[in-house]
């Protein structure tokens, strides 16, 4: 089936996390143009290609075109996002420029799917990655905010439960960033086509999923410590705090059976 582009040669490529995960196992479109990932012409024009870690990217398909098609799509959707993370680059097919990113424009010497599906492999990570950058951050600033409280005043405001939600959270991440998309990982597609890994590689740097990848991983790490020394720190006061409780209930025993012994016993 041949490309359905209204300009072979320049065109745009956008990414759009629309949902946590995509159902693309019982989903059986008809415009299939390749599978893994799976490429599909968009009706009014343009391809997509869908992740099933909820990704979908967008070539040379206009705004109404892509609302209608998420539209559609809509029932295979787990979890969608109010607010979808984008990102947005120029392709130019152009056989005299070598493969790869120049400044905001991805060239391609020549147009094919598998291209179209190596773009949209490394767009998706990038926007998946944008997506936990966005959202790891509130966590950290919450516990940069709770160490510097911690070592200001020697105490924290937080409660326990409110630690333990930062914790679970930090590991849902942790498990989401795992189980849906291996960043680091090269796509399945090279091994079909290794001569495409050379773009791939170039995109891949331009776009430092690598290093974004990695130092999300640190900051998740780092999160995870501090919420968990915080956590620790609380627990230990709460026990402190319940041994002088029984401390005290033991005087008072003392006080009231000294009581009974000497004054109320004369």
């Amino acid at each position: 089936m041949e490309i359905p582009f209204s300009n072979r040669a320049a065109f745009k490529a956008g990414a759009v996390l629309i949902a946590q995960r995509i159902g693309l196992r019982a989903w059986r479109p008809a415009d299939t143009l390749a599978t893994n990932p799976l490429a599909v012409a968009v009706k009014g024009g343009g391809v997509a290609v869908l992740f099933r870690y909820g990704a979908v990217v967008f070539f040379d398909v206009s705004p109404a075109a892509a609302a209608a098609f998420v539209a559609e799509i809509q029932p295979q959707l787990g979890h969608p996002y109010p607010a979808p993370e984008t990102e947005e680059i120029d392709v130019r097919v152009d056989p005299a420029v070598k493969e790869g990113m120049k400044g905001e424009v991805a060239y391609l010497e020549s147009l094919s799917v598998e291209r179209l599906q190596v773009i949209a492999d490394v767009l998706s990570k990038s926007v998946l990655l944008a997506f936990y950058e966005s959202s790891i951050a509130a966590g950290l600033e919450r516990m940069e905010r709770l160490s510097g409280e911690l070592a200001r005043t020697g105490s924290i405001a937080a409660r326990t439960r409110e630690l333990l939600r930062d914790v679970g959270a930090t590991l849902h991440t942790e498990h989401l960033m795992v189980g849906r998309a291996a960043v680091s990982d090269k796509p399945e597609l090279l091994w079909d086509h290794p001569s495409l890994e050379g773009l791939y590689l170039r995109l891949e740097d331009e776009f430092e999923l690598q290093e974004r990848n990695a130092a999300l991983e640190q900051k998740l790490g780092l999160i995870s410590r501090t919420a968990q020394t915080l956590l620790d720190t609380l627990n230990t006061r709460h026990s402190l705090r319940v041994e002088w409780y029984i401390v005290i209930l033991i005087v008072v025993e003392i006080g009231l059976t000294l009581y009974e012994m000497f004054v109320r016993g004369h």
